[in-house]
């Protein structure tokens, strides 16, 4: 007889941020998980965001009032469950009053707080502030003397994905990465799905539910297995790009512009300043987008009109592009397209959940709502859980990051002051499986440059799927700000040859 193929309570395809959160939620409550993805985790949309946990203080002028609150709730609850890879900041909004009366900052930002919650964890309220004496006017042009100041936070957006991924890893879910669902059919009342690996192999598998979590190609992978829809998604490229350290305070800035659309310069990795993002219509192939001179202008226009000290294509060193896939809701400009998102359950034969929009800050809300739709057809009863439990790295005594920083850096005085937070940032009390076991700078093996060993590249292929340098450098650290060109050849060599040692990506009977 010929071998069944593995059968699954839920596919899920697509490793970004969403499908990602759905497979965590889903793993939690019992039911048997296979999340795939043709690429490296966050390898797209969403690794390119603003990098930002966030409300929307601008989809107030739109009336997005109940988008705004649920974002501002789900903040309150990651702030809780990654403290080591979400963080309060602090935004300074210089006033022009040609673009927006004080008036209406002032109501918008009263609106803001209270929809917050006025006690958020670490996020002080809103006030207006004298930019002639605050630190934060200091890199700005003379002629702006007013501002003001808000709470909201940062994220280390492609390790959130990670850090979704692994948590439902551990709790059951088998994840694929580098591995396409080449084909998608309903036979007798199941999915049968073919999934395709690096090695051109195609394995079948089933599943009782399909969800496609593809982001940006969502209705273009709905079209290639023969599925109708009706639904319109509007691709928007953001582009961000990287300049030397424009300032030395660690405040962000939200800048108005002439368009209306808003532009931020943010603190970004110690030494250097993230600008975006741009709205662009884009209707190219979603992996290939990329930043052109024309954004580049943009950007960097934006932000010269506010500092003293121009920024020119030139400054650039680094820049990204992400798709984000926006349910079209008729909106005639990019920027005012609604951030939400639409769970489209089609139970008609096999079952079918189609996840369209969203965004980072409510991934985990979007992923509990999923799986409550799904449940009643796979038989469980177990309850939403995600919003009291840490993720990976989290879990510290009273969410006290610095804390655990402390403690961790005082243990070990020969590990440097920077590297020591760098780890507990990425990996908060994971950072302790890296170091486990070195008593010196040589425990920790191999340094291909910066501040990068062996043991945390090892950490990485073993626990995070890192499958290549670029996994390592670009997604799960951003140390390919730093690394050069021969360093980047070294970790490649020595990612390949660890994986030769460790296979990974292997579908298991469940």
């Amino acid at each position: 007889m010929p071998d069944h193929p593995p059968s699954y309570d839920l596919l899920i395809v697509g490793g970004g941020i969403n499908g990602a959160a759905i497979a965590r939620d889903a793993s939690g409550r019992g039911l048997s998980v296979l999340l795939c993805e043709r690429d490296d985790i966050a390898a797209h949309t969403s690794s390119a965001s603003t990098k930002l946990i966030h409300g929307g203080l601008r989809y107030l002028e739109q009336f997005q009032f109940a988008l705004v609150g649920k974002s501002l709730a789900e903040r309150k609850l990651l702030l809780r469950m990654a403290p080591h890879i979400i963080w309060p900041l602090r935004f300074v909004l210089p006033h022009q009053p040609h673009l927006r009366p004080a008036w209406m900052i002032r109501l918008g930002l009263f609106l803001y707080d209270r929809l917050g919650g006025r006690r958020a964890r670490g996020l002080p309220g809103s006030r207006s502030i004298n930019l002639r004496k605050h630190v934060a006017g200091r890199p700005l042009r003379e002629a702006f003397s007013r501002g003001f100041v808000y709470s909201d936070a940062w994220v280390q957006d492609a390790r959130l994905s990670v850090l979704n991924a692994m948590d439902a890893a551990e709790r059951g879910a088998t994840v694929l990465t580098h591995t396409a669902c080449v084909s998608a059919t309903r036979e007798d009342g199941r999915w049968l799905a073919g999934l395709r690996s690096e090695d051109g192999v195609v394995r079948q598998v089933q599943a009782r539910i399909l969800v496609n979590a593809t982001g940006p190609w969502a209705t273009r992978f709905l079209e290639q297995n023969g599925l109708p829809h009706a639904y319109r998604l509007r691709l928007i490229k953001g582009s961000h790009v990287v300049v030397p350290r424009l300032f030395e305070h660690d405040h962000a800035y939200i800048f108005q512009q002439p368009d209306r659309r808003i532009v931020f310069a943010i603190p970004f990795e110690h030494d250097f300043t993230l600008i975006g993002t741009t709205d662009v219509e884009y209707r190219g192939d979603p992996a290939a987008a990329r930043i052109d001179g024309d954004e580049i202008a943009y950007l960097c226009q934006a932000v010269s009109h506010y500092f003293r000290q121009p920024v020119q294509a030139q400054d650039v060193v680094w820049s990204y592009s992400g798709v984000r896939p926006l349910f079209d809701d008729g909106s005639e400009r990019a920027s005012e397209i609604t951030r939400d998102y639409l769970l489209a359950f089609d139970h008609g034969g096999a079952p079918l959940l189609n996840v369209l929009g969203g965004k980072l800050t409510t991934a985990r809300r979007l992923a509990e709502e999923a799986v409550d739709i799904l449940a009643p057809h796979l038989g469980t009863a177990r309850p939403a859980w995600t919003g009291t439990a840490p993720l990976p790295g989290g879990d510290f005594p009273d969410g006290d990051f610095g804390a655990f920083y402390e403690d961790f850096s005082l243990r070990r005085p020969w590990l440097a002051d920077p590297l020591a937070l760098r780890l507990c940032r990425n990996y908060g009390s994971r950072a302790l499986r890296i170091v486990d076991g070195a008593w010196s700078m040589d425990g920790l093996g191999k340094r291909f440059g910066s501040d990068l060993y062996a043991a945390e590249a090892d950490y990485l292929v073993d626990a995070e799927w890192a499958r290549s340098a670029d996994d390592i450098l670009w997604r799960r650290t951003k140390l390919g700000l730093r690394i050069d060109a021969a360093g980047r050849e070294q970790l490649q060599e020595y990612v390949t040859q660890r994986l030769s040692r460790s296979p990974r990506n292997v579908v298991r009977e469940t």
